[in-house]
């Protein structure tokens, strides 16, 4: 598969013309339970030890996550939302965080599901908020912090890196998975031209150049081709020197996010 990511290397050999390093990450989202998919997931991440961050639902999030996520060290847990339900009305957008509900109701919930999460996870658990379907009201960004929550992550690239006081942002640009088409893999050929796009933005000045670029894994939904792309794109930004991955922590500082645990 090596000469398919040909688009991709060209464009990190650019980054390495200019002594720049490409950074990435790594989100997953809408984990509930252990599964054999799950598994599979967290299997690529550790044989390649790339740092994973779970978006965990924290209403269905179960024991039996937590042991999946405690045998996969490079695994973080970050904060999908509460019970990623919708609460907009019908003909609009699904949208969970949206501003049909008061800010003290959204705010109660997401204290809920943090508090659980914390709880479940422990030390592997980063507070930064997932939105259901990427979506959040701009009246409750800036009382995240309010709520012990001091990451967001949606998707598209970032306007700012501080939406609000006190808050990170660093979004996902790259989705594995169709899911206006038939919510099945995109495809390796437009993957790759995705992942390469967003990296060039980056570079020509386009897009946030601090602002790593995303990779959008659903666990639940996808199948064998999209479990070999990321198995195959995770070696082949191993080896390439201007690719580095970055966790969690380090992208929405580990300092500011959490108590008593180490970066």
């Amino acid at each position: 598969m090596s000469a398919v990511f040909d688009v991709l290397a060209r464009e990190l050999d650019a980054w390495g013309e200019k002594d720049m390093q490409a950074t990435l990450w790594w989100r997953d989202d809408d984990a509930e339970r252990d599964s054999p998919q799950l598994r599979r997931l967290l299997a690529i991440a550790r044989a390649h030890g790339v740092p994973i961050a779970i978006a965990a639902i924290p209403a269905g999030a179960d024991r039996t996550l937590a042991a999946a996520i405690a045998d996969c060290p490079p695994a973080s847990v970050v904060q999908h939302g509460y019970a990623h339900a919708n609460h907009a009305p019908a003909g609009e957008r699904s949208a969970e965080l949206g501003a049909q509900r008061s800010v003290p109701e959204r705010v109660a919930e997401l204290d809920r599901g943090r508090e659980a999460l914390r709880t479940l996870f422990a030390h592997r658990f980063v507070p930064v908020l997932v939105p259901p379907w990427n979506r959040i009201a701009g009246d409750l960004i800036g009382v995240l912090p309010g709520a012990n929550l001091r990451g967001l992550s949606c998707f598209g690239a970032r306007v700012s890196r501080e939406p609000a006081p006190g808050v990170v942002q660093a979004n996902a640009h790259v989705d594995l998975i169709a899911w206006r088409r038939d919510r099945r893999f995109i495809g390796i050929g437009a993957a790759l031209q995705r992942l390469a796009a967003h990296l060039r933005a980056r570079r020509e000045g386009e897009a946030d150049a601090s602002e790593p670029t995303g990779i959008l894994t659903h666990h639940r939904v996808f199948d064998d081709d999209a479990f070999a792309f990321v198995d195959a794109c995770c070696d082949f930004l191993r080896d390439h020197p201007a690719a580095a991955w970055v966790g969690v922590e380090a992208i929405f500082g580990a300092s500011q996010l959490t108590s008593g645990r180490s970066a």
